[in-house]
């Protein structure tokens, strides 16, 4: 029977073909999905199986402990503090902005600061990089955090640890701080341990500043891994994970960083730190032992690291950034400044090494000094009349420094003092030390293209014009004067061991060079020069007319040298005005560098007041208190002495005489 859906059967035919091209398709198609079900199930089941269980897993980094650091006693000076942090895993947030709302509030951070944080990561790191929202969380936001954590998808409250630093802002410039890694240095730092099996990932604390980035490698340990059962929101479950892993989803725990430990001294770094705080001055100080251990390194004013290893606010580190005595800078190896007095002595080393002058010239020290055409001026407008070369280092006298310079040229100044590392990186184990300047005829002509003017060379025989120091050089090269010419390499990492005690590198003190024996520039200073120079900076501390007599300590004979550094010049009429009247960044620096005892050096200490008007006042009083802070704590034997025959002094002075 003809069907009722087909009118002319000969069109049919002619379709007919078609539908078995249709009917093998189908077939084929029908045919592919079976095999690829074949595949799956049985041929992949087992491996798919555990991809799919693993879907389950969340892996969770465990940060390691950084190493302590340590003062050379044992005493912590950066440790590490149990603490919870706020994490946030972007891939399972439905609602940003909803999310933002509800956790911002607990936290203390703005909701739309929460919610760009997140965007900004997901833009920057793709959105399976977590994000952490807040570190050392108290405990009630730690309990209203666990409570929202049900109805917040990806929100976990991890135990982390906090790096500590208990001296605050004590030696912050000095110990560092730390944070998160940056994407620009994530890069820089992965290329820096290419070949140190360390690999970086976002959201990793590291070393920013200070000791805690040059330690990075040896004190930030090795990361561990955790593996937990989350449901489709990323909450952690209940249920047993699936023993189905094997090694490669093991649990690791993680490995504590080596600990390094200082020769900083904690209670000399305290007593500087006071001294500065005491006296609020701005400015630095290096302390340091003849073998070039450094025992106190202060910066003022400074910050407290304690706020960089959470996270710090805008308005503090607004404050930070915009204060104009620069509070993050190490001012100790960055800044450079003019030694002004402080550079006397290097000058007599020279002029009596170069047989310029003896122990016994005597030269004429007016008030002031014509050369050229002008006026130099000293800084006793009534001058110091006929003296020597102890006379013009105890009184300061600019104008015997003059004479000298005259004497000398730039060209014989550079090449004695420079011995004694003037104008040459330390070498500390610190980044970003400057070199500084110790100019000569050749660096102007090459840095300037013009030539050396005599009138130059006055200004730098007393440490101002183009001549630039930073403390630690200054603490150098007395330190050079004090052992009558050993340079040594100063250090500040004493040694670093593992958790259990054990060595794995330690330095030992160094000396540069020998500078009583000839050098390669053909120069040298004889030790008969250092003791002439020794014995006059002992009276500075000790004379009856020496600029930091006021300052002594029972028992201890210190030598050194102040000393008075223009920030800028000044007219005739200007120079003798009171300092303490200007604005303050119209103030002089003020200098002191010491070491004590004179004779036999135990330690250095060279500071820098800045805008204190004078050294004397402005950082003799500080270097006085670190080096007392060393005898009591060393030889309180010397101290007890001195002040019994002080007070045996006192007390003869005080008895009637016998006409009486």
């Amino acid at each position: 029977m003809r069907s009722e859906y087909i009118s002319n059967p000969e069109e049919a035919r002619d379709y007919l073909s078609r539908y078995k091209l249709f009917y093998y398709f189908v077939f084929f198609t029908l045919t592919i999905f079976v095999l690829r079900l074949v595949w799956l199930q049985v041929i992949s089941g087992r491996e798919l199986r555990q991809f799919s269980e693993k879907n389950r897993v969340k892996q969770n980094k465990i940060a390691a402990p950084r190493g302590l650091i340590l003062d050379r006693d044992g005493r912590a000076l950066v440790e590490n503090l149990p603490g919870f942090e706020a994490i946030i895993s972007p891939q399972y947030i439905d609602d940003i902005k909803k999310m933002s709302a509800e956790i911002g509030p607990v936290i203390g951070l703005d909701a739309d600061k929460v919610a760009d944080r997140i965007q900004k990561s997901k833009r920057v790191n793709g959105p399976f990089t977590n994000i952490r929202l807040k570190d050392n969380l108290s405990r009630e936001e730690v309990f209203r955090l666990k409570r929202l954590r049900m109805d917040v998808p990806g929100l976990e409250i991890r135990e982390s640890i906090v790096r500590h630093y208990p001296l605050k802002e004590n030696g912050a410039q000095v110990f560092g701080y730390v944070g998160e890694i940056s994407k620009k240095e994530l890069e820089k730092l992965n290329a820096k341990y290419l070949n140190d099996n360390l690999i970086l990932e976002q959201g990793d604390i590291v070393g920013k500043s200070g000791l805690e980035e040059f330690l990075e490698k040896k004190i930030r340990g090795a990361d561990g891994q955790s593996f937990i059962q989350v449901d489709a929101h990323g909450r952690e479950t209940v249920t047993k994970i699936p023993n189905i892993y094997g090694e490669q989803i093991k649990d690791l725990e993680p490995i504590h960083g080596h600990s390094a430990t200082l020769t900083i001294d904690k209670d000399i770094q305290n007593a500087a730190y006071e001294s500065f705080t005491k006296l609020n001055r701005i400015g630095s100080l290096v302390a340091m032992k003849p073998n070039g251990e450094i025992l106190a390194w202060v910066n003022a004013p400074s910050f407290d690291p304690n706020d960089f290893a959470t996270e710090i606010s805008s308005k503090t580190w607004g404050k930070l950034i915009n204060d104009p005595f620069k509070p993050l800078r190490n001012k100790a190896i960055q800044d450079h400044f003019s030694p002004g007095s402080t550079f006397k002595p290097f000058v007599a080393l020279a002029a009596l090494q170069d047989k310029v002058i003896t122990d016994k010239t005597v030269l004429y020290a007016p008030g002031k000094f014509f050369f050229g055409n002008r006026w130099y001026h000293n800084h006793n407008k009534n001058g110091e009349g006929y003296i020597t070369v102890y006379d013009a280092i105890e009184r300061s006298s600019n104008v015997f420094m003059f004479q000298l310079g005259i004497k000398l040229g730039v060209d014989k100044m550079y090449n004695y003092i420079s011995l004694l590392g003037l104008g040459s990186k330390t070498g500390i184990e610190m980044d970003r030390e400057v070199s500084g300047r110790l100019p000569n005829s050749k660096w102007k002509l090459a840095a300037t293209g013009e030539e050396w003017q005599p009138g130059e060379d006055l200004s730098t025989a007393i440490g101002q014009g183009f001549v630039t120091v930073s403390p630690i050089q200054m603490a150098i090269a007395y330190n050079t004067i004090a052992t009558e010419g050993k340079v040594v390499k100063p250090f500040i990492v004493k040694k670093v061991t593992d958790h259990e005690g054990k060595i794995l590198f330690e330095r030992f003190p160094t000396e540069v060079r020998d500078i009583t024996l000839p050098q390669p520039n053909g120069y040298k200073i004889d030790p008969e020069t250092f003791k002439i120079v020794k014995e006059a900076m002992r009276r500075v501390a000790n004379g009856a007319h020496g600029t930091a007599r006021g300052l002594r300590i029972p028992g201890v004979e210190m030598a050194g040298k102040t000393g008075t550094a223009q920030v800028m010049s000044f007219s005739a009429d200007q120079i003798y005005s009171s300092c303490e009247a200007r604005p303050i960044h119209m103030r002089h620096h003020g200098w002191y560098v010491a070491w004590a005892p004179w004779d036999k050096p135990e330690i250095t200490v060279a500071a820098l007041a800045q805008h204190s008007c004078h050294g004397n006042p402005g950082a003799a009083p500080i270097v006085r208190d670190v080096i007392e802070a060393y005898f009591k704590k060393h030889h309180p034997e010397m101290i007890a002495q001195g002040l019994k025959i002080g007070i045996k002094h006192v007390t003869e002075k005080l008895k009637p005489s016998d006409g009486e």
